[in-house]
């Protein structure tokens, strides 16, 4: 076990090398640029589109879910662990610098998400039982034609296995361990709880993801949002200060200090990048699948919609997480984790902060896991056809209480270099495709501005 613990760590290393940072970062400047930082702009927009997305009209029928339910399909995949203890990780190994890189990775990847979601219902298909099906493997394979086949196989093979780390076993592990330390529940007894959860909301698809997630998302992270805003105010002194150490240490090492080991500027970089890509995904290619099944004619209006996911997840979730941490001053305890989050909660709400970190963490990962399931359907549907979708749904269900009980690290460790390699196929169509999404979006403002279109 310890030589493949080694030799997966010595293989994370190179796939987070700093190419893979700089071709996040940069294919997310470049479509950031291409569109005019539009994004940004039209953040508001967004927003509005998303309220209006809540039931289909008739006359855009296409699709399984309406659109803001596909927005909360994918931050159901999205809004999990990461928040929580991929935050606190991410402190804990790179400091408070950490943050303003998680910051940076959210503001370009709004671009990429955007540009995900436009392809995805561009370039979707409607597979044998009538359903609406898109996302990377698809948009690759009817953009850039048959001779980039390859490519989209190799990104629905490396999605349908990451799938089992970052949205099913991580999940499981990171709840068990929350559970056992606030509520005395065994890792055995948590997975079989989330597992027969997680298979009553499966047996009814997309639709009934759909609808669970719109019910859910929003809950839970408006109330882990208060929580934090409160924890924030009791706080409120200490937050000048925090903020400064999240720019000062973006760009300069930090010292050791408390149980924190210390941290060059580098370290702030890679796990602020990585654990921000592991929250908001954008770049992996994972959101597009959801956004694919959206009822819309209009791949820009779904792509606006889609961009506030990673608003959401990491400008606002992340964001409250990390300064809980930082202003509480437990970051230097030397605790990691979902761990460092309750700690850090509990020390501005004692006896009641952990628990409500507790009961967040399940409910988040519990729909993580919803989500992620029905990616890697989509995937395994791509590669082997709809016949493939049960069994790939049962060997989902029962992995969840064996993810329960393995060792975290590792399960961290296996985790994040499947999403990069899931990731680089998706960031290289993304380059290629770019020149469609510049002219779809370019055409439809256009189209806007003409009188008779406002």
């Amino acid at each position: 076990m310890e030589a493949i613990s080694d030799f997966v760590g010595q293989l994370n290393s190179l796939v987070w090398g700093p190419p893979m940072l700089v071709l996040i970062l940069g294919v997310g400047l470049f479509l950031s640029l291409g569109l005019k930082l539009m994004p940004v702009f039209k953040l508001g927009a967004g927003f509005r589109l998303m309220w209006q997305g809540r039931k289909a009209t008739g006359a855009e029928s296409e699709g399984e879910i309406p659109p803001f339910q596909a927005l909360m399909t994918a931050l159901s995949a999205t809004v999990g662990t990461g928040n929580i203890a991929g935050v606190a990780t991410a402190v804990f190994l790179g400091g408070p610098g950490a943050l303003f890189w998680m910051w940076l990775t959210a503001l370009v990847g709004m671009a990429t998400k955007y540009s995900e979601a436009v392809l995805a219902v561009r370039f979707r298909e409607v597979d044998e039982r009538g359903n609406h099906v898109g996302g990377p493997m698809y948009y690759i394979r009817n953009g850039l034609g048959k001779k980039w086949a390859w490519l989209g196989v190799f990104f629905a093979v490396f999605a349908a296995i990451a799938g089992f780390g970052i949205g099913n076993t991580v999940q499981a592990n990171s709840v068990a361990d929350v559970m056992e330390a606030n509520f005395g529940l065994p890792h055995w007894l948590t997975g079989i709880i989330l597992m027969v959860l997680v298979g009553a909301v499966l047996i009814g698809g997309i639709r009934r993801i759909g609808h669970v997630a719109s019910a859910l998302v929003p809950l839970m992270a408006i109330s882990y949002l208060i929580a934090g805003l409160i924890v924030l105010a009791i706080n409120a002194a200490d937050i000048p200060a925090a903020l400064t150490m999240v720019v000062q240490h973006a760009f300069s090492p930090i010292a050791a200090e408390g149980g924190f080991a210390g941290a060059a500027v580098w370290a702030a970089i890679r796990f602020g990048v990585a654990r921000g890509i592991f929250s908001n995904e954008a770049g992996l290619g994972s959101a597009p699948i959801a956004h694919a099944a959206a009822q819309t004619k209009n791949p820009i209006n779904q792509g606006m919609v889609a961009m506030l996911g990673t608003f959401i997840d990491t400008i606002i979730i992340c964001t409250i997480t990390g300064l809980v941490i930082i202003t509480s001053g437990v970051w230097t305890s030397g605790v990691s984790g979902a761990e460092l989050t309750s700690l850090a909660f509990a020390e501005a709400l004692p006896g009641v902060g952990n628990y409500l970190v507790a009961i967040a963490l399940a409910v988040f990962a519990f729909t993580t896991i919803l989500g992620w399931s029905f990616y890697g359907e989509r995937c395994i549907e791509f590669l082997f056809g709809v016949k493939a979708i049960v069994p790939y749904r049962v060997a989902w269900i029962l992995a969840i209480p064996v993810g329960a009980t393995l060792n975290l690290g590792f399960v961290w460790l296996v985790a994040d270099t499947l999403n990069a390699m899931m990731a680089l196929p998706n960031l290289i169509a993304l380059l290629l495709l770019s020149p469609v999404v510049f002219k779809l979006t370019r055409e439809h403002f256009e189209q806007e501005k003409t009188p008779g279109n406002a």
